[in-house]
């Protein structure tokens, strides 16, 4: 069967998102170390983020703004569950675990969606996608390297499932909102509501917001804690929050969880890069697994669909079931 044309280009977005996703643990790593908590963190990446992209995502609504009162709802949503509430309970289970721990709990949010689809909108997965579903997660093993992790601590255990709630939210609610929305107002409202809620939390005394404007110490260097905050906010949010967004509007939610699994290759070879950590060869094996559970994903959703199978919801149907 014939590759529609935008197939690529959402892969190659869904391949971006996951490049600059996967630099969020390396810059906030630093941050966290000199005394930044995760909230004050994540509540920097955001905010600063949802002000860069501000005036393009209002320029993008000119004679649309009655589309972005229907979709309100639907972004306050993916802001409070695909942004707040993965970005906190990420860098917060990495206070606690190894970093490639963290990342296998976070991503059995991929299993969520699957499960959503299915009982929710009735898209039972079909052999294929069981089998990428085994391989990928299989290769997430492998790549982590999880022999050595050593003991878990349960506190981490919990914020690393906390993640995964707001992972699956994120590609679910992504994939779902009107497509006259542009992306660039979802990801801008997405976030600036994220970052609101963090600072209402903080500033009521609910949520802790530590800050640090001391030197901090990234890629092995002592630097300005600028440094991380930029690439956490410009990087890290800005390019992989409009990626991801547009990436998952073409391929949908369940292909675009999966494609999101490469981050956790791409942390490997960053971690290589910035902090020396060469990859093993359990760790290349366990990659080329979830290539191969991404492709069998991949050639699941270019077949015809059954009798009664139910399609992906799109902007024909309600943002929120």
């Amino acid at each position: 069967m014939r590759q529609p044309p935008a197939a690529g280009l959402g892969l190659g977005l869904a391949l971006l998102s996951a490049v600059t996703f996967a630099t969020s643990g390396t810059f906030a790593r630093s941050l966290i170390d000199a005394g930044w908590s995760a909230e004050a963190a994540v509540a920097a990446r955001v905010g600063i983020a949802a002000l860069v992209v501000a005036v393009p995502a209002v320029l993008s609504l000119r004679g649309k703004w009655d589309v972005l009162r229907r979709n309100l709802a639907a972004i306050g949503v993916f802001g409070l569950l695909g942004v707040a509430t993965a970005q906190v309970c990420f860098f917060n289970a990495v206070r606690y675990l190894p970093v490639g721990v963290a990342l296998l709990l976070e991503y059995l949010g991929i299993v969520l969606v699957v499960g959503w689809m299915w009982l929710v909108h009735g898209q039972r997965p079909r052999r294929l996608t069981v089998a990428g579903s085994v391989a990928a997660l299989a290769g997430l093993f492998f790549v982590l390297d999880l022999t050595g992790a050593g003991r878990l601590d349960p506190v981490g255990v919990l914020w690393g499932l906390g993640a995964a709630v707001g992972l699956a939210g994120y590609f679910v609610l992504a994939g779902r909102v009107d497509e006259e929305l542009p992306s660039v107002a979802m990801a801008s409202g997405g976030m600036a509501v994220g970052a609101a809620v963090l600072l209402l939390l903080g500033a009521v005394g609910a949520l802790p917001l530590r800050v640090s404007l001391g030197e901090v110490t990234f890629a092995g260097q002592r630097t300005s804690w600028l440094v991380p905050v930029v690439g956490l906010s410009l990087v890290a949010a800005v390019v992989a929050y409009l990626a991801g967004i547009a990436g998952t509007r073409i391929l949908g939610a369940r292909l675009s969880s999966f494609v999101g699994l490469t981050e956790v290759m791409f942390a490997v070879l960053i971690a290589w890069l910035v902090l020396g950590e060469l990859p093993t060869v359990v760790q290349l094996l366990g990659g080329a697994l979830i290539v191969a559970g991404v492709a069998l994903v991949r050639v699941d959703e270019l077949r015809a669909p059954r009798a009664g199978d139910r399609p992906e919801p799109r902007a024909t149907e309600p943002a929120l079931p």
